[in-house]
């Protein structure tokens, strides 16, 4: 594809209600398509952020039943966007949730979802400790689509570190990768820009990643900072602190196809063996 898409990414504090995160959704996306986003993408857990599994459990709903998902359609529908929701958490009915990001069509219609892969299970030297696979069970396939022109590739948050996702993807035709996440305010602070900057050079395609920033109502600290990056690797928007709001950026896809000219990587890839001598 050739020409401009205009998108927007969203940053969040989503806390432990649902009614008060889905006010504050509907708000930031109205604001981004205001601002002329076609294509707009909202956090990892837009939804709610509640880390005490029993409190999870009560709060959440079926798709069928969830207003983020609902709310999601409508607006799409209303103001003729894409509209990304990065994952929000899902009821599987089987004693699970499902870490689901969901993309609707500027008709309303939900496109494809797509179900966190990785589960980040860490222990960190500060004394954080996560288990997301005793509560959320993982997706096993990865997720592109058409949308204006453009292929889009579909992953969340801790999938950043596992780059066969991306490259797959962009082997696959996807100018447009896909990050929305919740990293902690440690790992953020370390890793964001990095992995994110790197995903996008190596597969010469431009990275979306909104996030979630600040302190939550579970007591949990994320690091914000969302960003919009070229396939150069260069940062073209970002929220830069940790606060509520919406940045936009117009992404040139013609880029793509100058820099994997430049870079032919995924051209060059050559198959090999690993051989052990130790």
């Amino acid at each position: 594809m050739t020409g401009t898409l205009t998108c927007a990414a969203i940053q969040m504090r989503s806390g432990t209600g649902i009614a008060d995160n889905r006010d504050t959704f509907e708000g930031l996306v109205r604001e981004a398509a205001a601002m002329g986003a076609a294509y707009v993408q909202t956090p990892e857990m837009t939804g709610l952020i509640q880390k005490n599994r029993a409190a999870l459990l009560e709060a959440i709903f079926a798709e069928e039943d969830d207003p983020i998902v609902a709310t999601a359609a409508s607006l799409a529908s209303e103001l003729g966007i894409w509209l990304h929701v990065g994952s929000t958490p899902i009821d599987r009915g089987d004693g699970k949730v499902a870490n689901r990001a969901f993309l609707f069509g500027p008709g309303g219609r939900k496109l494809v979802s797509y179900d966190k892969i990785h589960m980040f299970d860490v222990d960190l030297d500060n004394g954080e400790s996560w288990r997301e696979s005793a509560i959320y069970e993982p997706g096993d396939r990865a997720i592109t689509i058409d949308i204006e022109g453009a292929r889009l590739g579909l992953a969340i948050c801790y999938d950043v570190r596992f780059p066969d996702i991306f490259r797959r993807q962009a082997l696959s035709g996807a100018e447009i990768l896909t990050v929305p996440a919740a990293f902690t305010r440690q790992t953020g602070e370390a890793h964001w820009h990095i992995l994110l900057r790197a995903r996008a050079i190596e597969n010469g395609a431009f990275v979306i990643a909104a996030a979630q920033g600040g302190p939550h109502a579970d007591g949990r600290e994320t690091y914000g900072h969302s960003l919009v990056i070229d396939p150069w690797g260069r940062i073209l928007a970002e929220k830069d602190d940790d606060e509520p709001g919406v940045i936009v950026a117009d992404l040139d896809i013609g880029a793509v196809i100058e820099a994997r000219q430049k870079i032919p990587n995924l051209r060059n890839i050559r198959p090999f063996n690993l051989v052990d001598v130790s």
